[in-house]
């Protein structure tokens, strides 16, 4: 009989040795809507980055990037724009180059970013370009699939799609090293390009997005190099265009557009740079002066508010599935895998209500495959696994930590006699390939029930692992570790939950995970 995690467990102090009981009671994991109409932001405290949200009737659907996680692009699902949940993700694997499935190397800061979702006639459109890959065109008639797709015969960077009351379709694109927005014209099935014209330059402009509003066409750009967002608007999709600046990540964000709601009213989205959590999104009322879209309130304008009303009354809180007691035989759509994975290497029905985990062959946890991964969430959050190790072999790494510019590895592994162990390393990905920073001595520990707990802080961005071989009694291990972003290394994520198991050499050990529980901790 499974028995769940302990969720009252007090988050100790990170010294090596220090052994504390539980208390009676945890913090709350962030809640943007705070049940009394009004909310705050970020609205979701993790990386949800490259917004891109839709209305489609009463429902809004929000489109984010997601590199080299599979399955990819996911999609959340709102009544207000407050409260998500996860609804699908459209692409199964990722294809065209053997880094994909760590083969040759990894594909980290690759994959699938800057998704563009648009709703036409019945049909949900998806543009996306593949890293090193023609841009293709997601199609599907239920948000959830199946999805299909046309691929392009070019490339568009971080692709704007955009089709018009007629149905024409287009496609805006431009790199910030050029500044050029090109409009790509697309065939009635979104298949080809008939036509491309430059039709406007912005100095540093990405991640077009065009918006229709009382015949007048809006072109949102963001500006990183500013960490800024604009607007341009123009009669004709093809100019003249004028320009105003919106705001930057002092005042909310750099990448975003705006929504309409049911009443006529408009709501603006919008990325921000957060530090190690990752790139966050804001929510924010929109009102309009003359024509052009004002970020805020008449009473405090250009600038998203930390705490506003809601855009739309009357539906309960909720947030992203985290927890999990893998009793079902799919994975809940928290989850993903850091590069493709290789399947026949994880099971949830070789021992139903457990995640088994067989070794992949790695010198390494960042060359490893099946790290099955979860967003981190803020300010504070405390994963906590309970593993039977039975099976896991001499050699084996398995366990629990965390993925990101810096990836802490709590692993069980055990010596050739025999005897499990538990030991800590810490990872640095740097320009010259990850490396070692900080480990513990594999020490020897008793039984084959183990929980492993991960506590990050966003506040201080400080991480710790603790350990216990009862679920009441926890053991601190190692140092605090650091947590940080970056997009020339790392990631280009935030930091995340990681789940994991490999050997340098192929092994017949394996690694059952009873349970996933996520909290904040105590406070």
């Amino acid at each position: 009989m499974k028995i769940s995690l302990p969720f009252r467990s007090l988050l100790v102090a990170p010294l090596l040795g220090a052994v504390m009981l539980t208390t009676p009671a945890t913090a709350q994991l962030w809640h943007s809507d705070q049940g009394d109409g009004t909310y705050r932001n970020p609205v979701l405290y993790a990386d949800y980055p490259d917004p891109d949200i839709i209305r489609v009737g009463s429902d809004y659907y929000f489109a984010t990037t997601t590199f080299v996680d599979v399955p990819g692009i996911t999609i959340l699902h709102s009544k207000d724009l407050i409260n998500w949940t996860i609804a699908t993700h459209v692409v199964p694997h990722l294809d065209g180059m053997p880094q994909y499935d760590l083969k040759q190397g990894n594909a980290y800061r690759k994959g699938l970013f800057a998704a563009s979702l648009r709703w036409h006639d019945g049909t949900f459109y998806i543009a996306i370009t593949p890293v090193g890959q023609n841009t293709r065109i997601y199609y599907a008639k239920s948000i959830k699939g199946p999805w299909r797709y046309h691929e392009l015969d070019r490339v568009a960077f971080d692709p704007g799609l955009f089709i018009d009351d007629d149905g024409s379709a287009y496609i805006a694109s431009s790199y910030n090293a050029d500044g050029t927005i090109t409009l790509l014209t697309l065939n009635k099935t979104l298949s080809h390009v008939t036509g491309a014209k430059k039709i406007y330059y912005i100095k540093g402009a990405e991640g077009s997005k065009i918006v229709k509003r009382k015949g007048w066409y809006y072109l949102f750009n963001a500006i990183p190099p500013r960490m800024a967002l604009t607007v341009s608007r123009a009669r004709s999709l093809y100019g003249p265009w004028k320009t105003h600046e919106q705001i930057s990540d002092k005042t909310g964000g750099h990448q975003g557009a705006v929504v309409d709601l049911p009443d006529g009213r408009w709501v603006g989205f919008v990325m921000r740079d957060s530090g190690a959590i990752g790139r966050m999104t804001n929510i924010s009322p929109v009102f309009w002066k003359d024509g052009w879209p004002v970020w805020g309130t008449p009473a405090a304008p250009g600038r998203v508010p930390e705490h506003a009303k809601k855009p739309i009354d009357g539906f309960p809180i909720a947030v992203p599935a985290t927890s999990d007691s893998f009793s079902k035989p799919t994975l809940g759509l928290q989850w993903q895998w850091n590069h493709n994975p290789d399947n026949s290497r994880w099971s949830l029905t070789e021992r139903p209500g457990y995640l088994r985990l067989h070794p992949t062959i790695a010198d390494q946890f960042w060359d490893a495959r099946n790290s099955l991964i979860q967003k981190a969430q803020g300010p504070r959050s405390r994963g906590t696994v309970k593993l039977d190790i039975t099976h896991v072999k001499p050699g084996d790494r398995c366990g629990f930590g965390t993925l990101g510019q810096y990836s802490a590895q709590l692993a069980v592994g055990r010596t050739p006699a025999g005897a499990p162990t538990l030991g800590m390393t810490l990872t640095e990905d740097t320009i010259e390939g990850p490396k070692d920073i900080a480990h513990t001595t594999p020490k020897a520990i008793q039984g084959n029930t183990v929980w492993l707990r991960t506590a990050l802080d966003f506040k201080t961005d400080k991480g710790h692992f603790t350990y216990s071989l009862d679920g009441t009694h926890w053991q601190a291990i190692g140092n605090p570790f650091p947590l940080a972003f970056a997009w020339r290394t790392g990631t280009f994520q935030g930091e995340q939950f990681a789940l994991f198991c490999y050997n340098p050499k192929d092994s017949s050990g394996y690694l059952d995970v009873d349970s996933f529980t996520l909290d904040a901790g105590p406070g």
